[in-house]
């Protein structure tokens, strides 16, 4: 419980010092092409941490959404620490080099991020397609209501 608490506020510093202009993190990395096989092989997990507006732009096929802002609630999406090896893209690979430090920092040893980013993954014409609507919350019944 510490550990996933010290993730947590870990990821959560990151968040705010993310926006600071700060040189290029270096860390793990793999190629574009070899994120791109690795989508159409299902051979590792893809999380795409650009926000929802970014996303809107169309997203890589099979990449798991997961936008910066909430990574800190949702962590235990991504795969144990030293487990399944997962990769990380962001649009320019400022963000995901930031994040990919950071959860190495934390014991994320299976972490790596994705060169190019998806600036490069659109601008090579690779396949880009809509992200998964957003669930709508259930409808609530108004109970004040009376039927004629």
């Amino acid at each position: 419980m510490h550990y996933a608490r010290f993730v947590l506020s870990a990821l959560c510093a990151f968040v705010l010092l993310a926006a600071a202009p700060q040189a290029r993190a270096q860390g793990p990395s793999v190629s574009l092409e070899a994120a791109r096989a690795a989508l159409e092989t299902s051979s590792h997990l893809v999380f795409d941490i650009r926000e929802a507006d970014e996303h809107a732009t169309g997203v890589a096929p099979g990449a798991r959404l997961l936008p910066l802002s909430q990574l800190g609630k949702r962590l235990a999406e991504l795969p144990a620490p030293n487990k399944q090896p997962f990769l990380i893209i962001c649009n320019t690979q400022n963000r995901s080099a930031r994040v990919v430090e950071q959860l190495r920092a934390s014991g994320y040893t299976n972490a790596s991020v994705v060169k190019g980013g998806m600036s490069l993954w659109a601008e090579r014409g690779w396949t880009m397609v809509k992200p998964p609507a957003a669930k709508a919350s259930p409808m609530r019944l108004d109970r004040t209501a009376t039927a004629h």
